[in-house]
């Protein structure tokens, strides 16, 4: 199966990964934001460890990696969960009960807003328009839409995602 971030390479891989992405684009003006995103793209997030790297191979000050990371919502110096929810707060969605949906996911799943949950599974985010405004209210997960949901479909929905039990994640 094929995966569309680095995630399951090994640290090595990933660590090789990232200083050839430095050495492509670090005479580049504005070489931050590629690298940046290469990073997200191998780990899931940017990990701090990993950023010392880029400000001393791009010689930027953490500061400046910080401010950049914070400012683009894209990129989270938090793990993420293994599926991302983002649940539409626009307009449209939020009038047709959008509000709701995140409540009965945050319930379901155990978590606030912008958490993960314990098993890494899940990252439950709120949204700006997501543009799917005739299907309201709607979420994704991933790259998936789902539209025209009611507190009802969050515990469906929920499963098909979750999939099946690991030996082991059992307590």
């Amino acid at each position: 199966m094929s995966h569309a971030c680095g995630c399951h390479r090994t640290d090595g891989q990933k660590l090789h990964h990232i200083k050839e992405a430095i050495e492509r684009f670090k005479h580049m003006r504005g070489a931050l934001i590629p690298v940046l995103h290469e990073v997200q793209d191998t780990y899931g997030y940017l990990p701090e460890d990993v950023l010392h790297l880029v400000s001393e191979e791009l010689d930027v000050p953490m500061t400046d990696i910080y401010g950049v990371a914070s400012f683009y919502s894209f990129f989270s110096l938090e793990p993420k969960g293994e599926h991302i929810i983002r649940v539409c707060m626009g307009t449209a969605c939020y009038i047709k009960g959008a509000q709701s949906l995140l409540d009965r996911l945050s319930t379901e799943l155990q978590v606030k807003t912008g958490e993960t949950t314990a098993d890494g599974k899940f990252t439950l985010e709120a949204t700006r328009c997501l543009g799917a405004c005739g299907l309201a209210p709607v979420l994704t997960v991933g790259e998936d839409v789902h539209g025209r949901l009611m507190q009802g479909d969050i515990p469906k929905l929920i499963k098909t995602y979750a999939g099946p039990a690991k030996e082991g994640d059992r307590a």
